[in-house]
């Protein structure tokens, strides 16, 4: 039996999957629980939550910065959006989409305005106007001359053998009648817009698969023959509205759609309403389809570097400075493939986009190399893949360094992250209740909370020791199994546990609570900063358990910044 010192004065690693625990070069534990891991290496009790208002059965957060100093979380709550500022209800707004529609929301916002895109739905704008919120339609822009409205029209692959026959109808002179050779049309072509014989038509009647009722700004003129050279507006009721949305180099641009999953349509360049492509010149519209050997369905894009667009299957870039419509530069840069079944916002963290992949269970980190040309997808969660489990929101605080990724099971899995400090580690975040979805806004993280008595928005505060004034909440950190140069420990026994704590009121090690000289605990002091231990722990025969455990269950602060362990082993 030989004895052993060893000293754990970094946990930059936090907690990590039970396949690593053999890594000698792993700085990890196998427990991290409502802790957070410090910049420094150590480890601290997360701050508690302060509650702002109840919300309703179910709720996903978003923020909107009109200015840097006017920030807003938004609440969806079932057809309703409530608007809180400074952590109090400022207005609410009815809206279109239920709670079940609200997981595939995506939005983007210019100054004080914020698009919702969603594929079922057509797209709204969210503006503020002499001090009150307004939810309106997005509309396109028109041609005041003929009534034309600038949206993009494409051809469908199902109308590819289409071809439409024009008689006149007896509605009126800009009404005509719409056959075509095969049974095509469906009552959600009603308000829908077709452009042929050089005009745009909205269709005001559904007769049969075969016919429709269409009208015109003006009068027109039959063909001799039916008309093969047609195309529907890229959105409508029929085809679906946009499912990704971002502004890039003063362009709109919307992504895929529920019939074209494929797309990519872009603005004029200052005129965010207008798609018409026109004669192709710098500033006009543009429109893209991803072409692979696989079927690309656009998850969602990001204005970054480049124009960055997410796939199921794939991570492309559009890298043409400036943008115009002779020089789209697109490729695809890596095959990881992103989260499809509802939206999770990729987020900017350093420089690089962070998105969920299609797999559900791997937060990748996409950046350029040293070159600026190519990107890679790098893994966050490698060590800690047995955190994610159906995660459903997510959100980055630039001011803490903390990524929060909701979990179906209503944890929240938190990654502290400084990559110049060298710290990457994994957490998670219990609270009696479950956590729904999460934002940040003015430095401050929101969360929507079920409690037993209902949803609530609440907050992350430094200076809050419970959740809600009334909850308590257990903090854990636990060690790795033991290895002491290089070897797999068979037997410990156990002679001392040490731990340097910094500014803390209450600390337990192996189920043993530590005390702490009665002083600290007078509000003026901040805590505790020194060493503590315990002796003679007996022997431990378990190769996979932790040494040491080191918990908190009471309202008090908790940091650690090393722990040491003595004894002797068996190999």
């Amino acid at each position: 039996m030989a004895e052993f010192i060893k000293t754990q004065n970094s946990f930059a690693n936090g907690e990590v999957a039970p396949e690593f625990y053999a890594n000698n070069n792993i700085n990890g534990l196998s427990k991290l629980e409502n802790m957070d891991v410090l910049s420094g290496g150590g480890l601290s009790r997360r701050a508690g939550l302060v509650s702002v208002s109840q919300l309703g059965d179910g709720a996903r957060l978003i923020s909107f910065s009109v200015s840097d100093d006017e920030e807003y979380v938004i609440a969806f709550v079932n057809k309703r959006m409530m608007i809180f500022q400074n952590k109090q209800l400022m207005q609410e707004l009815i809206c279109p989409w239920t709670d079940a529609d609200v997981a595939n929301i995506q939005y983007a916002q210019r100054f004080g305005t914020m698009i919702f895109v969603h594929p079922d739905y057509t797209p709204y704008v969210l503006s503020k106007k002499n001090g009150v919120f307004d939810l309106s339609v997005f509309l396109f822009a028109q041609n005041d001359a003929n009534l034309d409205v600038f949206m993009p029209y494409i051809r469908f692959d199902d109308s590819a053998d289409i071809t439409i026959t024009v008689t006149a109808s007896t509605a009126g002179n800009n009404y005509a009648i719409f056959t075509t050779n095969r049974d095509f049309w469906t009552p959600d072509n009603v308000g829908g817009r077709l452009r042929l014989l050089d005009r745009q038509w909205t269709v005001s009647e559904y007769n049969s698969p075969t016919e429709v009722v269409a009208y015109v700004n003006g009068t027109y003129s039959l063909p001799s023959e039916s008309v093969a050279d047609w195309q529907e507006s890229a959105f409508s009721k029929r085809r679906g509205w946009p499912c990704s949305i971002t502004f890039h180099q003063d362009r709109l641009v919307f992504g895929g759609s529920r019939s074209w999953t494929g797309g990519i349509w872009m603005s004029q360049v200052g005129k965010h309403t207008n798609f018409d492509t026109g004669t192709g010149l710098d500033d006009e519209a543009i429109f893209v389809s991803l072409l692979s050997q696989q079927r690309q369905r656009i998850s969602t894009v990001v204005s970054s570097d480049n124009l960055q667009i997410l796939t199921n299957v794939g991570e492309w870039a559009i890298s043409s400075k400036p943008l115009t419509p002779s020089s789209v530069d697109i490729k695809q840069h890596t095959s990881v493939g992103s989260y499809t079944l509802r939206y999770i916002q990729p987020q900017k963290i350093e420089g690089s986009t962070v998105f969920l992949s299609n797999n559900g269970r791997d937060i990748r980190e996409l950046s350029l190399d040293d070159l600026g040309e190519k990107y890679n997808a790098n893994d966050l969660c490698v060590f800690a893949k047995h955190l994610m489990s159906e995660p459903t929101d997510i959100a980055y605080n630039s001011t803490t360094r903390q990524l929060f990724v909701v979990q179906d099971n209503g944890l929240i899995a938190v990654l502290n992250q400084n990559a110049g400090l060298g710290i990457s580690a994994w957490a998670t975040y219990k609270t009696q209740g479950k956590f729904l979805s999460v934002t940040v806004s003015d430095e401050t993280t929101y969360v929507a909370v079920q409690r037993d008595n209902g949803v609530f928005l609440e907050y992350f505060d430094t200076s809050a020791l419970t959740d809600c004034g009334q909850y308590e909440f257990l903090c854990v950190a636990s060690s790795l199994p033991m290895r002491v140069s290089n070897h797999e420990v068979s037997r410990i026994k156990l002679r001392k546990v040490s731990a340097r704590v910094l500014n803390t009121k209450s600390i337990c090690i192996n189920q043993h609570n530590i005390s702490l000289p009665n002083e600290i605990y007078d509000d003026a002091s901040s805590g505790y900063t020194g060493d503590v231990s315990i002796n003679l722990l007996g022997t431990q025969r378990d190769c996979m358990a932790p040494v040491w455990t080191i918990h908190s269950t009471q309202s008090y602060p908790l940091t650690i910044l090393s722990v040491t362990t003595y004894g002797w082993y068996t190999v």
